[in-house]
């Protein structure tokens, strides 16, 4: 039976645009050779720097998903559904969550079966990459962890002043992606799986809507 499904590409800002047209090419006689209908093409040409909720062409896709009956997402290799490690993590949880599977052509795989549940040999791919990302964030911890201990080392002081808090608009200001999305009706998990800001602190921006 035929599957509505979504071409997902991507390639860095200092790239041409040639890159898309043989990524949209590939997965279109993919689709074809499947007998999958392609709903909607997704193309961003984003820096290194953006955060997900900053990627304007992968927004428009989690909204027209959570609008249309679409569970499958089509990508050419795991790389193009972000700039590193975390960020494709945040992406394919955000899609899990959503029962939302990925077919990566590059390993003939989907992250999800299509009883909806997490296939195991994605699964295994994704854990590896997940170990990857926690070495990263280990080392960054470390090197901060170090700068601190030779700043206090040095007579310096670290921490906020006592009896500082920030104010409702500085929050609103400082999480403005965060509001946007739990404005548009994002649970607190999806909202953190796709901006890294923690569950607390959601619940804190939450209360000023």
């Amino acid at each position: 039976m035929d599957k509505k499904v979504l071409i997902f590409a991507r390639v860095s800002s200092t790239n041409g645009t040639q890159d898309y047209e043989r990524q949209i090419n590939d997965l279109q006689a993919l689709a074809s050779a499947n007998n999958w209908i392609v709903e909607a093409v997704f193309a961003e040409k984003v820096s290194g720097a953006k955060k997900n909720t900053e990627r304007t062409e992968l927004m428009n896709m989690i909204d027209y998903i959570n609008s249309h009956d679409i569970n499958k997402i089509l990508v050419t290799e795991l790389s193009r559904l972000g700039r590193d490690t975390l960020q494709v993590l945040q992406t394919i949880e955000i899609l899990n969550q959503n029962k939302v599977s990925i077919f990566i052509q590059n390993y003939n795989i989907e992250t999800l079966t299509p009883e909806g549940e997490v296939n195991p040999v994605s699964q295994f791919l994704i854990t590896i990459l997940a170990e990857v990302a926690r070495m990263e964030r280990k080392t960054i911890r470390e090197r901060v962890a170090s700068g601190y201990q030779n700043f206090r080392n040095n007579g310096g002081k670290v921490g906020r002043k006592v009896g500082y808090s920030k104010s409702d608009e500085t929050m609103k200001e400082e999480y403005a992606e965060e509001l946007r999305l739990l404005k548009k009706g994002y649970s607190l998990r999806n909202v953190s799986k796709l901006t890294s800001t923690s569950i607390n602190t959601l619940r804190k921006i939450k209360a000023l809507m």
